[in-house]
């Protein structure tokens, strides 16, 4: 085998590895993990941990929805926050969107001053402390993400943290 060709071999194994690598990332249950417990941090919440039970629930509900990909709640015994997009989306995209409505949280008041806000409240709930999330590709390309949580939270006149 010449230099050029192992060359042009190593190369190719490097783009391969290097997609692969890509498209595993952030999507892991340390990564969603490190994306919620960074959010909880910052006010002062304590970390959650995952769950194998909680995880193989939301896993399950993605993968009904993925024919689809309608985001509708799956009305289970857990919290739940739904992503979809498009084309490919990560997990810590997915929650980067839902701590983006932080903003729209009024502490103080205790209640949304303008768009959503309940997808980071439920992110930051103190309570909740068992994490679970999966991602499934749509048959129309698009991505679903769930999280779900343990004990749900967002109960009215509470405050997440």
């Amino acid at each position: 085998m010449g230099i050029y060709n192992f060359t042009s071999l190593a190369i190719a194994c490097f783009i391969t590895l290097t997609f692969l690598h890509q498209s595993n990332a952030q999507n892991t249950p340390q990564d969603y993990l490190n994306a919620h417990n960074a959010a909880r941090a910052r006010v002062g919440v304590g970390p959650m941990k995952w769950d194998n039970k909680v995880a193989a629930y939301a896993r399950a509900y993605v993968n009904k929805l993925k024919g689809n990909c309608r985001m509708v709640h799956s009305g289970g015994p857990y919290g739940e926050n739904l992503a979809w997009y498009s084309a490919d989306m990560t997990g810590t995209a997915a929650v980067k969107m839902w701590v983006d409505e932080k903003p729209n949280y009024s502490y103080n008041l205790n209640r949304c001053l303008r768009g959503k806000c309940g997808h980071y409240t439920q992110v930051v709930w103190r309570n909740s402390v068992r994490l679970g999330c999966a991602k499934a590709r749509c048959n129309n390309g698009g991505t679903i993400i769930s999280c779900n949580y343990e004990p749900r939270g967002n109960y009215k006149n509470q405050r997440p943290y």
